[in-house]
């Protein structure tokens, strides 16, 4: 008797503990993203027994990140650090497990310098560069006998020469001025020494920096102007039989035309790459091709010619296939789902394992939570007998790992579960994937026998995580206008109580072509947070649900989805817990556009948000950082269809806008350039005197929300949220204040 009371007493002990530490919990905010750490790039050791990867954290003065490679083991443990840089990304085991190469950027004299490959002995020992490309080296990738590493690199005929020369420059007058017993004086004239043997190695007297335009896609958001001068090829270098000065290795490919990937043969004796050799593809369908070359370099020789394009491709153990992810280029398509492909590289057609599954083969889920850096390439995984690819798909809002029979294209889940693996490798036989969930950031987990139970390798956001109340979101599926069936999700506040009612915020995501799902979205639940019901659902136009339900939008974007939208909202006020007199509108991009679109036909709702949008289709036809000639989204260009492209502008319709708008944008976005979006919305409301406010980034281009600086991805979150504040929830903010004539005659209109 006694020991039962003393097991009911410690129950009970249990039970108060386990209260208040749900109580100590408190909501999640928006600088706890100061706070995250992030997994990109995991590496599975030729052995198994270790998984290296690229750890991202937020630096000191949170305007920007930090990587470094860490490591873990599969059996269980703690993660360590491997490297020391502030800068270290790509991690790469050699296949004979003696090295890991990595990826290094450092700074001199306080400028980033090109990234270099490192390499680091696995059993002891400190890294040391292997390159010193002018241009920097990227990409690593050994050869199968762990003798040689292939990379990608900028570098040019003439930065070699220059480079050359000024090494051989810098020896001699190194040894000049040591036979000269150089003095403390005369080293004070070492830098205006550097600058004559720069330009005596054929460094020009003005670098300019103009730009003289042939291409229509000359520039891309977040990378900048394209350098034609340098397109990027394939170089290789040999390990030296022991440590020693850094090389610039040995071109592979050359010309005038770029690669885009690579993987060496099984003997190691070929280098297969795709590549479009088309200086303008983009009046033709979208296609490239794969070669082949001597790992020497030479003659490059023509492999198979894909209609379409080809991507993330894998060369079987044996050597004698290749998988690869690829798309069809014809119908001209708005949205063309991708594929797995089998090659023999005997000779023949490709073999489209995958043709008759309705599922986004590589594709994922959009989140605001990607590694900000340092992440990799997803490729085609071979199992070690080579009779069986495994690859992520997307399916209906979740993304996990499927694996192919190569011979029949049956398929069998490796992970199961509502997630979305972002990023997975594997050594043939040991297989580590990185999962994101509502309430998990991204971890490593092993893959075993039990598709659903993986062993997880890391916690690393355990102690912030461990501080904050997350809930995961409510899938909900509702029948829009047509009878189309829609899936959404639900992000509520923490507190929930569903005999209250709350404000609500829509969230469109954008693209038009990708999906929400079952992933870490720190903006749904710092909005969540704040007491705000989160809908955001996925409508017609959105992938993982087949190629006819992402396609269906051709022609007709935006249109019958902002029905489904609504229909959403519709769905969400029948439930009782959603105050219609408060309710919100936000997107991004293809979002943006389409909450531009949704003010300019109700006025339902009382406040909107719109983030690096589209007013007006025409000016973005003539300013994007891609060309749109192809029929793909439209079927002719705006001179020859004027009609079409004012029709599905918002910009047309906004007499009609009523609801207080915010705008935000990247100064630096060539993707939606705020000139073809947000200050047309903003100038056409200012004259028509409604409450509105323009918030803009420096310095940041399309991918703000997930890449941009840490302060500013902080910032963005605020102003999002403090816009509904004033409108949804009757709060002050100065900031956002108006001239008083103009906020007199909206509050007038508006009762």
């Amino acid at each position: 008797m006694k020991a039962t009371r003393l097991v009911v007493g410690t129950l009970a002990i249990l039970v108060v503990f386990t209260a208040l530490g749900s109580a100590q919990k408190r909501s999640i905010t928006e600088k706890d993203l100061f706070r995250f750490n992030w997994i990109g790039d995991p590496q599975v050791s030729p052995d198994g027994s270790r998984v290296a990867f690229t750890r991202v954290t937020v630096d000191e003065k949170k305007t920007g990140y930090e990587t470094s490679v860490w490591v873990v083991s599969t059996a269980g443990g703690e993660a360590r650090q491997l490297t020391s840089g502030k800068h270290d990304a790509q991690p790469r085991w050699s296949p004979d497990g003696k090295w890991l190469a990595f990826v290094r950027a450092i700074e001199k004299d306080g400028k980033p310098q090109p990234p270099q490959i490192y390499l680091l002995p696995t059993g002891a020992g400190e890294a040391w560069a292997l390159t010193k490309l002018p241009k920097g080296a990227a990409g690593p990738k050994w050869s199968p006998d762990s003798q040689k590493i292939a990379f990608f690199t900028a570098t040019n005929s003439e930065d070699m020469s220059r480079a050359a020369c000024e090494e051989k420059e810098g020896k001699d007058a190194e040894k000049a001025n040591a036979d000269s017993k150089q003095t403390v004086s005369d080293k004070e004239k070492e830098k205006s020494a550097k600058e004559k043997t720069a330009q005596k190695c054929g460094k020009p007297e003005h670098e300019t920096d103009i730009q003289v335009v042939t291409r229509v896609e000359y520039r891309a958001d977040n990378e900048g102007y394209f350098d034609f001068s340098r397109p990027p090829h394939i170089w290789t270098i040999a390990l030296p039989a022991v440590p020693g000065e850094p090389d610039f290795g040995n071109q592979v490919t050359k010309g005038e035309f770029g690669e885009d990937e690579f993987d060496w043969s099984a003997d190691g004796q070929k280098i297969y790459f795709t590549s479009t050799r088309d200086l303008e593809p983009y009046y033709t369908p979208p296609q490239n091709t794969l070669y082949s070359v001597a790992s020497s370099g030479g003659a490059i020789s023509e492999v198979a010619k894909i209609q379409g394009l080809t991507q993330a491709i894998s060369v079987s153990p044996d050597g004698t296939k290749l998988a690869f992810i690829g798309t069809a280029n014809t119908p001209v398509q708005s949205y063309t789902q991708a594929n797995l492909w089998i090659l023999d590289l005997k000779g023949g057609q490709p073999r489209n394992l995958t043709e008759k599954l309705n599922w986004d083969i590589g594709g994922g889920i959009i989140g605001d939570q990607e590694p900000p850096r340092g992440g990799g390439p997803i490729r085609p995984q071979w199992s070690k007998d080579g009779k069986s690819v495994t690859v992520v798909v997307a399916k209906e809002g979740r993304a996990n790992l499927e694996r192919f029979d190569v011979e029949s294209g049956k398929s069998d889940s490796v992970t199961q579960g509502d997630q979305s693996v972002t990023q997975y490798s594997s050594n043939g036989t040991a297989t580590v994937v990185a999962i994101s969930t509502p309430v998990i950031l991204n971890d490593l987990y092993l893959v075993g026998n039990d598709p659903k139970q993986p062993k997880r390798l890391t916690n690393l956001n355990e102690k912030l995580f461990g501080e904050l109340n997350l809930t995961p979101p409510e899938e909900i599926s509702y029948a829009s206008f047509d009878g189309k069936k829609m899936q959404a999700f639900v992000q509520k506040p923490p507190d929930f109580d569903a005999s209250k009612k709350y404000p609500m915020i829509l969230n469109i995501h954008g693209g038009p072509h990708t999906a929400y799902g079952y992933l870490f979205f720190h903006e749904m639940q710092s909005m969540a947070a704040k007491g705000y019901v989160v809908l955001y659902p996925n409508p017609r136009g959105s992938t993982s649900f087949g190629e006819e339900f992402a396609n269906i939008i051709q022609y007709k974007y935006p249109g019958d989805d902002y029905q489904d939208l609504m229909a959403g909202v519709d769905e969400l006020i029948k439930r009782g817990y959603v105050d219609p007199k408060r309710m919100g509108v936000t997107g991004g991009s293809g979002g943006g556009l389409l909450t531009n679109w949704v003010v300019g036909h109700t006025d339902r709702f009382a406040a909107a948000v719109s983030q690096r949008d589209i007013a007006s289709w025409s000016d973005w036809w003539y300013s994007d950082d891609f060309a749109l000639f192809r029929a793909a989204w439209f079927r002719k260009p705006p001179f020859e269809d004027k009609d079409d492209y004012q029709q599905r502008s918002p910009i047309s319709y906004i007499n009609n806008v009523k609801t207080p708008l915010m705008l935000i944008l990247g100064d630096a976005d060539f993707r939606t350039p705020s000139g073809a979006g947000g200050e047309q919305m903003f100038r056409a409301l200012k004259y028509r005197k409604l409450p509105t406010v323009m918030v803009r980034f420096p310095n940041e281009g399309h991918e703000l929300s997930r890449s941009g600086q840490p302060w500013h991805r902080v910032e963005r979150l605020h102003h999002i949220v403090g816009w509904f504040d004033v409108y949804l929830q009757g709060k002050k903010s100065p900031e956002y204040e108006l001239v008083p004539p103009a906020a007199q005659e909206w509050e007038k209109s508006a009762e």
